[in-house]
Formats: C-alpha cells, structure tokens, sequence
C-alpha cells in the first residue's frame, strides 16, 4: 500500500531527491522505501550548509551578538558601505530591541520569524517520517535496521531543533517555575492542526513539558542509534551525538547526576580530544578534520569574521584577556592593524560553505567540561579538577594545574566554557541558565557599543550604547511578529520593554 507523506510534497520536489518519488496526486508524494525517507531527512531534516556572506538571521545565525564576547570599534572615520549596512541588520539583536527586526532608525521593521518558521517546518518533516516510515514494508534486515538509523535521526533532530527554539523564545529552566513558565507551541502530529471554531490555534507548551519532549525524543535517538549505528559521521546524528547533547540538556535542568552519567558514558568509548600545540595552533581550528568533532549541521556566520573594521562586530577585548599567554586558543584572535580592535581568526574555516556549522556542532570537548561542572555542583571535588585539567592540558602550554574547591570551582569552569566554546553559540544560554541556578547563582550586566553612521552609511557619527541588565527581561527574545498576531486572539507576549541607548553617565 502506498504510503502519503503529508504537507512536505513541495519540499520534497524541490529538495533534489531526483526520481525516487512519485506523484501520487497534484498535492500528494508517495515515499517507497526506507531509503526515500532518508533522503527526505537529509533535504530537509538537517539545517544545510549555506554560503553565508555575514551574520544571518535564519538558523539563529544571530545567538553570538547577543552575549558579552561582541563588541564594535569605538573609533571615527570611515566604514565600508557593505559592512555597516550588514551590522545595521543585526542591530536588533545586537542592541536587545523589542523588535528584534526594526533598523536603528526606526523606518524598517525586517522579517524576523525565519529561524521561528523553518525550526519548525523541519519538525514538521521529522513529525512525517515517524509516522509513515513504519508504515514502509521492508525487504530484508538490513533496510529494518536503516529505518530504525532514520528513526534515530528523527528524534535527535526534533530534539535539538526545540532546544534551541525554547532556550530563545521560553526563559531558562528553573526548576521552581519550569512547570509555569512560557516556552513554545509542542508539535509532534503529522498534519497540520486547525480548527476554524477556536479563536487560538497555538498554544506556548510549558518549558518543563518541552524539555521532557526533549529527554525522551534524545533517549529515544540513543536507542535506535545503538540499535543501527550511524555509518555517515559528522553531518548525520549518531549515538555519540545524541549523548553528548543530552549531557548538555540535564545539565540545562540541573539534573548533574544525569548529566554526568551521558557524558561519563560517552567518554568511556571517546576521548579524542583535539591537542593544540605551537605547531598547529595557527591553523584552522574547527574544521571536518579536527578529530573531536562528533556531528555539525548548518551554516558558519563568519565568512568574513568579526573583523574589527570600522561599522562591523569586533571581538571583546574582555574575552580576550581571559586566556593565559600560553593557551594556543589566543590564536583564535587577531588585530585589526586599522583598528586595534579584536578580529576573530583561525577558529573557524572561513570557506564559502564551510563543513563545520558555529552555532550546531557537537564536540567532544564539551564532554569533558558537561563532567567538570556536574561534578563541582555535586561536590565531587575531584572529579571536577580532574576534567578542567585534562581539557586546560590538551590546550595550554605547560599547564600547571591549581586544585579549585567550591564556587571558586564553578567560577573556573564556567569561565572555560566561555574560553572554549566562544562563538559558538553556546555563551547566551550559559548566561541564562547561570542566573536561574540554585547553587552559586550568577548574572550580569552587558553593555554593547553601536557605531552610528550618517545616511550614507559611510561617515562614523557617534556611539550609542545599549545596556542589558542583570536578570533582564530581554534575555528571552520575543516571539517572531508574525507568530503572535497569527490568530483571533493573540499569543502570549514575552515581556520585553523598549530600549534606548543610555547617557554617558549611566
């Protein structure tokens, strides 16, 4: 019996799946095989690697100019057309506006669902195949274990896809209000959900219920991927992957024993870290080759780097000074010889279509941090020092460890994390859950600097600076316009205020 795949059909015929489909009806694609699935998850499942020219606002290229590690170049003179008008762009994000869309001037307002809108297409596609991909007949073992491969797949990508839309638009778990707090709407039927009688069509799921979701969809991927290991690595979830990201995911909750035990499990079967030495410090450090890359979808928002040129993002000096003179990681950064600003170099390959994403890349790493962290909340001193160590040694030159107790402890590894995975999309989140944490709770205040130009975008004005408080409302971006003021009634806003810049004073 032929089996329809529902709502995806101009996907699919868009998706370059050559002739493994057939038209069933004008509106209605049929999938076959075990094998048109995978190739329907690889089209439109996994983010894809697009030629990005600078910081984009879909696959929420925008995460890393919200936190403390961006800055711009306080400097007059003349900046590039190009580059102003792209920082204009972000200016948004970058200044925590309560439309995140609307230019500095206040005349446009830019489209700002497309990370919102295509996340949840992709669920949508995911959604698809578990329901009808079991529905397949099946001609011998081998495509039954790559259905259950596929099936893996499914549940790590619609895992990772709303724990990236609920840590943007819901607040951070926080145990005592999780079950309250507004995340996002949970989908996992297949069709599309609409009754013409309900003034509300959408419904913001709790954060606690969506990451449940998540939980099980990630134990889930684990057990089939170990039922059918992954043989495609690195663009293409695995049981690896799928651990690590749940290691992150309890740690998020504070669930450390959890968090632990997945990245304990994971490090028993992995340890490949990446060590930097003098040698291959100034090379290109994420790249498909760097042996502790476990899984990467999507783009890389710096093709052009953060340069530090007039009228375009710079890396924090703050960050900067964070590393010892003799951790390789210095590398990463450059000076703007015009300048003297921070430019970010060597950390990331800046080819067109680069083949590890900033923002969606799994790493080994992280494991090793995941564990440092756990261990520290939980008290296990050791445990803890004995993580930090091995991740500073296969990065600092004749590293000398110093035995931390406490917060003094979580300040460290905290600050490693920050070091480690700068740029990467990983330090917004960490702010958000720092601040929510029952032990040693942290948050701060970010100041941002933006260069204004005149109406040419050429000459340099003045500096505005933008100010996000400690426990700021707008650490919760704001749902996409367009999602809000889709029904009747009108979804519950997140409540972020309008912002302007602040005096010198202030």
């Amino acid at each position: 019996m032929k089996k329809l795949i529902y709502g995806i059909g101009i996907a699919l015929l868009c998706s370059g799946c050559d002739d493994f489909l057939e038209e069933y009806s004008q509106s209605q694609t049929v999938a076959k095989e075990v094998s048109h699935f995978d190739e329907v998850l690889l089209g439109d499942g996994y983010l894809p690697a697009v030629n990005r020219k600078y910081i984009s606002s879909d696959q929420a290229g925008f995460i890393n100019v919200l936190d403390d590690d961006v800055t711009t170049v306080n400097s007059s003179g003349l900046a590039p057309l190009y580059w102003s008008g792209c920082m204009q762009s972000m200016f948004g994000y970058y200044a925590w506006q309560l439309e995140v869309g609307r230019n500095p001037a206040g005349n446009v307002l830019l489209d700002d669902s497309q990370t919102y809108t295509d996340f949840y297409r992709r669920i949508h596609v995911a959604n698809v195949i578990l329901k009808e991909i079991d529905e397949i007949s099946v001609v011998d073992p081998k495509e039954e274990l790559e259905r259950s491969r596929v099936k893996g797949e499914c549940h790590f990508l619609r895992a990772s896809l709303y724990f990236t839309l609920v840590n943007l638009y819901g607040k951070a778990y926080d145990k005592a209000t999780a079950s309250t707090d507004l995340g996002v709407p949970l989908k996992l039927t297949e069709y599309v959900e609409h009754d013409k009688e309900q003034k509300t069509q959408f419904e913001r799921t709790p954060v606690a219920k969506i990451y449940e979701q998540i939980v099980l969809d990630l134990k889930t991927s684990i057990d089939y991927l170990t039922e059918s290991p992954q043989t495609r690595p690195l663009h293409r979830a695995s049981k690896e992957a799928a651990q690590l990201l749940l290691s992150r995911v309890y740690l998020y909750m504070q669930d450390w024993k959890n968090a632990a035990s997945l990245a304990q499990e994971l490090l028993e079967n992995d340890i490949r870290l990446y060590y930097m030495s003098a040698k291959n410090a100034e090379k290109i450090f994420l790249t498909e080759d760097n042996t502790e890359v476990l899984f990467s979808q999507g783009s890389m928002n710096y093709y052009n780097g953060l340069t530090g040129s007039r009228g375009d993002f710079a890396v924090a000096e703050e960050l900067v000074q964070l590393y010892d003179p003799n951790d390789h990681r210095r590398h990463f950064f450059e000076k703007n010889e015009e300048t003297s600003a921070y430019a970010l170099k060597n950390k990331f390959d800046n080819i067109a279509i680069p083949h590890v994403s900033n923002n969606f890349s799994l790493r080994i790493a992280e494991a090793y941090l995941n564990l440092a962290e756990a261990y520290a909340m939980m008290d296990e001193t050791e445990n803890a020092n004995h993580y930090l160590r091995l991740l500073r040694e296969s990065r600092i030159e004749q590293y000398a460890h110093i035995d931390y107790t406490g917060e003094q402890l979580v300040e460290e590894i905290r600050l490693e994390r920050r070091r480690e995975f700068c740029f990467e999309g990983h330090r917004w989140f960490d702010l958000r859950r720092y601040a929510v944490c029952e032990k040693y709770p942290f948050s701060k205040s970010i100041r941002h600097d933006f260069n204004v130009y005149d109406d040419n975008q050429n000459a340099w004005e003045r500096v505005d600076t933008y100010v996000l408080d400690e426990n700021d409302p707008a650490y919760v971006m704001q749902l996409p316009k367009s999602v809000l003021e889709y029904d009747e009634e009108q979804m519950p806003e997140n409540p972020r205020n309008k912002r302007g810049p602040v005096s010198e004073d202030e």
